[in-house]
C-alpha cells in the first residue's frame, strides 16, 4: 500500500491529484472547527451525549467531531450518505429510477442530480429539527425566527459545501470524494479515543499492567482490522463455461470465466441501518423532551448499545438480539435488491454460458440463490463479530470511544478502494506510455 502511494507521488499527474485531495481535506477539517454563532456548543454536546448514548458517538465519528462542536459542517456528509442509500433502495421500487440507472452516463448524471436535491432536503429537515430543539432547550443565545433560520441556512449550506467538495475530489482528485471525507472524519477522532483509553485504563498503573493493557488494545485493533480486510476481500467464485460455436470457418466460445460473489455483499449498510433504527427511540424522546419511566425506560435502555454487554443491565441483551436480527435482515434485503440471480442466469443462457454440472435457466438461478444465501449468512456473522467487539468493551468495561467496528469497516474499505484506484490509474498511464512509445 505504501509502495503504491510513494510510486503515485513520482507521477506528476497523480501527485497533483493527491495534493488537490489533501487540500480539500484540510478545508473540511478547518470548517469542522468553526462553531455556528449564537449557540452553546458545550451544553449541546453534554445533552446529546446523555440523550443518544452510543448513537451520538457514531454520529460524532462520521462527522469528524464537527457535530460535537456544532460547527458549520456539523451535518457533514451524513445527509448525502442517507440520500444515496434512499435513492439506491428506491431504484428497485420505482421503474423510472431503474431505467435511469441502466441508461449509462446520462442516467448516472440524472440520479446524481436527484441525490443532490434529496441531500439538500434532508439537510434542511435535520438542521430545522436541531435548531428548534436547541432553541427550546435554551442552548441558543436568543430563540426566535431569525436565529432558527440562520442556523438552518448555515448547517444546510455547510452540508451542501461538503457535498460539493466531495464531488470535486471525485472529479479532480483520487478515489470517491465523499468516502475519503468520511474516512478522514473517522480517522480524526481516533487520537482522542486512544487518549481516553489511555486516561481510563493505562495512566497511573504499574509498568507491567500498563504494557499488558497497551498490548491488549493494540492486539484488538489489529485483529479487528485484519478480520475486516479478510471480510472485505473474501469472495466465492462460481465457475462459468461457455459453449463452443462454429461461425463460418471460425470457432467461437469455449472460454471459461467465473462470477465473483463477495461474502460481504452489502458492505457496511446492514450495520448502519440496524444502528440507525435502534437509535430512533432515543432520538424521538430527546426531541420531545420526555423521558419514559418504568418499563419504558428499561426498553429505551435496551435499545442503547451501552447496555448490551453491561452485566448490571441484563435486559440489554434483548436489544442486542433485536440488533442481530436487524443486521441479518438488512444483509439479505440489501443483497436481494442489488443482486439479481434470475437476470444473471438469463444472461448466461443467452450467451451460451453455464455453470458446470448445473443446467442453464431456472436450475442455475436456484443454484446461485443457494450459494448467495450461504455466503450472506457468513458475511453477516463476520459483520456482527467486527461490530460487537467494540460494543463489548464499551458495555463491559465502559470504554467511551467514538470509533468502533462500523468505523473500522468503513476505513478499511475506503483505503482498499482508494489504493485500487491509484493502482488502476498508474496501470493505465503505463500502458498509454507504452503505446505512445
Amino acid at each position: 500500500m505504501f509502495k503504491t502511494f510513494i510510486n503515485a507521488f513520482k507521477v506528476k499527474e497523480l501527485r497533483q491529484k493527491l495534493l488537490y485531495t489533501f487540500f480539500v481535506l484540510i478545508v473540511v477539517r478547518l470548517g469542522s472547527l468553526i462553531t455556528v454563532p449564537g449557540i452553546r456548543a458545550a451544553a449541546i454536546k453534554e445533552y446529546l451525549s446523555n440523550a443518544l448514548g452510543d448513537s451520538f458517538n457514531l454520529f460524532s465519528s462520521f462527522t469528524g467531531g464537527s457535530f460535537d462542536q456544532m460547527s458549520i459542517f456539523a451535518l457533514n456528509v451524513t445527509p448525502y450518505i442517507t440520500s444515496s442509500i434512499i435513492i439506491q433502495l428506491l431504484t428497485i421500487a420505482i421503474p423510472a429510477l431503474e431505467e435511469m440507472q441502466k441508461d449509462g452516463e446520462d442516467g448516472r448524471k440524472k440520479i446524481t442530480a436527484i441525490t443532490r436535491f434529496l441531500t439538500i432536503g434532508l439537510a434542511i429537515l435535520e438542521s430545522a429539527g436541531l435548531a428548534i430543539n436547541f432553541g427550546r432547550k435554551g442552548f441558543m443565545d436568543s430563540y426566535n425566527f431569525w436565529t432558527v433560520l440562520s442556523m438552518i441556512v448555515i448547517l444546510t449550506g455547510g452540508s451542501a459545501f461538503v457535498m460539493w467538495l466531495g464531488e470535486r475530489v471525485t472529479d479532480r482528485g483520487v478515489g470517491n470524494g465523499i468516502s475519503i471525507i468520511l474516512l478522514i472524519n473517522i480517522v480524526s477522532t481516533m487520537p482522542n479515543d486512544f487518549k481516553n483509553i489511555y486516561t481510563q485504563f493505562i495512566k497511573g498503573k504499574d509498568a507491567v499492567r500498563m504494557c499488558l493493557i497497551a498490548l491488549l488494545v493494540v492486539a484488538i485493533v489489529v485483529g479487528v482490522t485484519i478480520l475486516v480486510c479478510m471480510l472485505q476481500g473474501a469472495e466465492r467464485k462460481i465457475p462459468v463455461q461457455y459453449a463452443k460455436k462454429v461461425q463460418g470457418r471460425k470457432q467461437m466460445g469455449g472460454q471459461s470465466s467465473n462470477i465473483p460473489l463477495k461474502v460481504n455483499t452489502a458492505g457496511v449498510i446492514p450495520v448502519i441501518f440496524a444502528s440507525s433504527l435502534m437509535a430512533i427511540p432515543s432520538i424521538i424522546t430527546s426531541l420531545f423532551g420526555k423521558s419514559p419511566s418504568g418499563v419504558g425506560a428499561k426498553i429505551l435502555q435496551g435499545m442503547s448499545q451501552s447496555y448490551w454487554f453491561n452485566p448490571n443491565y441484563p435486559w440489554g441483551f434483548l436489544g442486542l438480539a433485536v440488533y442481530i436480527l436487524l443486521v441479518f435482515f438488512f444483509a439479505y434485503f440489501y443483497t436481494a435488491i442489488t443482486f439479481n440471480p434470475m437476470e444473471i442466469a438469463n444472461n448466461m443462457k443467452k450467451s451460451g454460458g453455464f455453470v458446470p454440472g448445473i443446467r442453464p435457466g431456472k436450475p442455475t438461478q436456484d443454484y446461485l440463490n443457494k450459494i448467495l444465501n450461504y455466503i450472506i449468512f457468513i458475511g453477516a456473522v463476520g459483520l456482527l463479530i467486527v461490530a460487537m467487539i467494540p460494543m463489548f468493551f464499551n458495555g463491559f468495561f465502559s470504554v467511551n470511544v467514538s470509533f468502533g467496528g462500523t468505523s473500522i469497516i468503513i476505513v478499511v474499505g475506503v483505503v482498499i478502494e482508494t489504493m485500487k484506484s491509484l493502482e488502476s490509474q498508474m496501470l493505465v498511464r503505463h500502458y498509454q506510455g507504452f503505446l505512445l512509445d
